[in-house]
């Protein structure tokens, strides 16, 4: 079968949505079958940039190449999902946020364009019409289900996958410090924790790894540091490579990931792996769906004080940091996640 998968890139930005896409190629390819990835540049400012990508999605014919048909493709991400084909299954990462969950919050820049609600508009209604030409809609969590219930009235099923190089993942005697791998950005609310660090009894400490969406928000988050007082308890290590990554979550205490409604989120899946107890926040979303409070991590509320003392906890209390790392690792692998179900359902 040749098969593509269509999704959509910030160029220069990247994430755990291009991981998914790798992985995604990389699975099917192994069950024998041709693959490729097609990545539609994105940009989505001013909004009216968003319609003229709507545009030319709709116009792409994807349903040969080179004389050889392409027996099926799957859609990723908005707009890359609105591309026609007469056999199409969706995997759905999640949609134009900024139209759906994030419109009225401080996350959303499209409600401050004067064209911004009929922008809008023009997204739903074409998600809308588009989400019926699907055979079937699966999503990468529950939590994505859920807001497509809730905007577009469409079921659709969860369909869990593995973080990148999954098997890698071990655990260490531990240093003092928690561990937050993520891209700097402001809704995965790095600087949450940041305040949050000035708030703890302990002299808790946070690696930060991940490069930033922009220059001036890491030169934001270094100089709030600063600003605070605490600059010697916050380290950024920038972009690290993989191996460097699994290393830090085998020596850290814990790990610290308290985003905005999150889709899935590696961040939960690979600290599991590497046996580390999660702090995240009540409306954090995908994360949500694998830490058990108190028993595989715990919850905050998406504030400093609460998130502050969820840190003392675990920085006060190592041998039951380790025990619900353990816990968590253990319930990972009862969920028996696996890139061959993915493919099984998808293709």
């Amino acid at each position: 079968m040749r098969v593509l998968i269509v999704t959509t890139q910030v160029p220069f930005i990247r994430g755990g949505a291009e991981i998914l896409a790798e992985g995604l190629q990389k699975a099917i390819s192994a069950a024998g079958h041709e693959v490729e990835i097609v990545a539609i540049p994105f940009k989505w400012y001013p909004p009216e940039r968003i319609l003229d990508h709507m545009l030319a999605c709709r116009l792409l014919d994807l349903s040969e190449c080179c004389g050889q048909a392409v027996d099926k493709i799957i859609g990723l991400k908005f707009p890359a999902y609105l591309i026609p084909h007469p056999n199409k299954v969706m995997w759905l990462l999640h949609q134009h946020r900024t139209a759906y969950d994030l419109w009225h919050t401080n996350y959303c820049d499209l409600i401050n364009f004067p064209n911004g609600p009929q922008v809008r508009e023009a997204i739903i209604n074409a998600d809308n019409k588009v989400l019926k030409e699907y055979k079937s809609i699966y999503t990468i969590a529950g939590n994505v289900s859920r807001r497509l219930k809730r905007f577009n009235q469409i079921n659709s099923i969860p369909l869990y996958h593995p973080p990148q190089n999954s098997e890698l993942f071990y655990c260490e005697d531990i240093n003092d410090y928690l561990f937050f791998p993520s891209r700097l950005t402001t809704i995965k609310r790095q600087e949450l924790v940041i305040k949050a660090l000035v708030e703890t009894k302990n002299p808790v400490k946070v690696l930060f790894a991940g490069k930033p969406d922009t220059v001036s928000h890491g030169e934001h988050l270094k100089d709030l540091a600063k600003k605070l007082h605490i600059a010697k308890r916050v380290v950024f290590l920038g972009q690290i490579s993989e191996e460097e990554k699994i290393r830090t979550y085998a020596k850290s205490i814990g790990v610290i990931y308290p985003p905005l409604d999150e889709d899935y989120g590696y961040v939960t899946l690979e600290a599991m792996l590497a046996s580390k107890p999660v702090i995240t926040c009540m409306d954090s979303g995908g994360s949500l769906e694998f830490v058990r409070h108190e028993e595989t991590g715990l919850f905050a509320e998406p504030n400093s004080k609460s998130l502050a003392a969820a840190m003392d906890q675990l920085w006060e209390n190592r041998s039951w940091a380790q025990a619900l790392g353990k816990a968590g690792r253990d319930y990972y692998h009862s969920l028996n996640i696996s890139w061959s179900t993915v493919v099984q359902k998808l293709v």
